[in-house]
């Protein structure tokens, strides 16, 4: 290697002999020199090999939905809500039903009520058909638009077939769930005001206390008794009786069950 050698020996005395005032370049030549007297005579530094490219990360698929389970008591297509609870069904949706004067029919958030009249009348510069329902109980007339009337949950009596059903709920065991009684009551008063007889039925199953049964709070009173009072009512409209006479057939009924 005597080139590499001599190279080194005229660097060293190149810089020996630097003078006092020396220009950039020779500075930068200088700098050279004194890497090259630095660097070893007999390592090479091998090239270092490129980094291998990571693969892309193949996608992953999102785990799938987990279903809800559907509570026991739930009955086949009933829709659920979001926090997994079953929505109170409406029969009122059902089908189309032609409604005329005289009608017994209920509507879900105040029980049965008689239609007075069917009549066009000119509402905020529309006209439109509206049913007449009276409500003797309360003294209230409630006017519902016949386009209205499906989806508002207008319907006509149950018939006897589904009312015989409602009383076979009334049969069956309470099924009382284990969580705050807040939340049951709502639950309770959602069924009651769906005007579905099976639902109702089910608030004054569970909810009523025979003799040797605990005594109910005010709360659970209240709504046993609205639960009750609602489906007397149907039933005393299908019996043609008054609604007292209903009470008491269906509190005789519970208490041989």
């Amino acid at each position: 290697m005597p080139e590499k050698k001599t190279t080194v020996t005229k660097a060293r005395t190149a810089i020996a002999e630097k003078p006092a005032t020396m220009k950039p370049d020779a500075v930068t030549g200088m700098a050279e020199a004194q890497a090259a007297i630095d660097a070893p005579f007999d390592i090479v530094a091998p090239t270092p090999a490129p980094a291998p490219v990571a693969a892309a990360p193949a996608a992953v698929a999102p785990p799938a939905p987990v279903p809800q389970s559907r509570p026991a008591d739930m009955r086949p297509g009933q829709p659920m809500m979001q926090n997994g609870r079953p929505v109170p069904p409406s029969r009122a949706a059902a089908k189309e039903e032609n409604f005329v004067q005289g009608d017994f029919v209920v509507y879900p958030t105040h029980g049965v009520g008689k239609v007075e009249k069917i009549a066009v009348e000119d509402i905020a510069g529309h006209r439109l058909e509206l049913i007449h329902i009276t409500f003797e109980e309360n003294r209230m007339t409630l006017r519902v638009p016949v386009a209205k009337a499906r989806t508002a949950g207008l319907r006509k009596l149950a018939t006897r077939k589904l009312f015989d059903e409602a009383l076979a709920v009334l049969k069956g065991r309470a099924r009382i769930k284990r969580t705050m009684w807040s939340r049951r009551a709502q639950e309770y008063e959602a069924k009651i005001n769906s005007g579905d007889p099976l639902s109702i039925a089910e608030v004054v199953r569970d909810l009523h206390r025979n003799s040797g049964q605990p005594d109910q709070s005010f709360s659970e009173r209240q709504i046993y008794e609205a639960a009750l009072d609602r489906l007397a009512a149907e039933l005393a409209a299908l019996d043609e009786t008054d609604k007292m006479t209903a009470i008491i057939k269906l509190t005789n009924f519970l208490k041989t069950v």
